[in-house]
């Protein structure tokens, strides 16, 4: 059974970083994501790394300023946001995918329960 657990949402003013986690349990897929969802949005991809080879992928809006990288052992990927920005404001979720680096939601398997991020101006 697969399980993603993300933590580490909260509310921050711009220009400030926060640092999202994202636990795994069950079995190994090739592509960890990253995507975000505003309110009367649709949910957008943000960021992914290839487990094995840590290939990553970002979307546009967010190279540069936001990180994402992954811990082996503990099987957790993390989302490091810097210079965040009031537009970053959303729900983040964490997702698994058997493709290579999709950024297409529905290539994605299994989705965390979303944890939000706020970002004041």
């Amino acid at each position: 059974q697969v399980q993603l657990v993300e933590s580490g949402g909260g509310l921050v003013q711009a220009g400030g970083s926060l640092r999202l986690s994202c636990a795994a349990s069950g079995r190994t897929f090739l592509t960890h994501g990253w995507f975000r969802q505003a309110p009367g949005k649709e949910r957008e991809f943000v960021a992914a790394i290839l487990w094995s080879a840590g290939t990553l992928a970002y979307a546009q809006s967010v190279k540069g300023r936001f990180t994402i990288s992954r811990e082996n052992a503990e099987k957790t990927v993390y989302l490091l946001m810097n210079g965040l920005r009031s537009e970053d404001t959303g729900v983040y979720y964490c997702a698994v995918s058997s493709h290579v680096l999709p950024r297409a939601p529905s290539q994605y398997s299994y989705w965390g329960q979303g944890t939000q991020v706020t970002v004041s101006s």
